[in-house]
């Protein structure tokens, strides 16, 4: 089961369209051990903003999701 969400709507387009520009990036400019960690980077931040849960945020206490709901 899926931890309460703490990735706002904000926090997930901002995370979609940095995992876009990054695997966009990595594919025109960047050769191989960087593309690879780069590929690796977009899609920890676009499986992130998919599943609205970041476990980085519960380390640090943070939560961008509005809890008014």
């Amino acid at each position: 089961m899926w931890k309460s969400a703490n990735v706002g709507p904000l926090d997930r387009m901002l995370r979609i369209a940095a995992a876009i520009g990054l695997a966009a990036y990595a594919y025109a400019a960047l050769m191989a051990p960087w593309s690879f960690a780069a590929y690796a980077v977009a899609a920890v931040l676009l499986v992130t903003a998919v599943a609205r849960f970041c476990p980085a945020y519960v380390l640090l206490g943070l939560n961008t999701c509005n809890t008014a709901r």
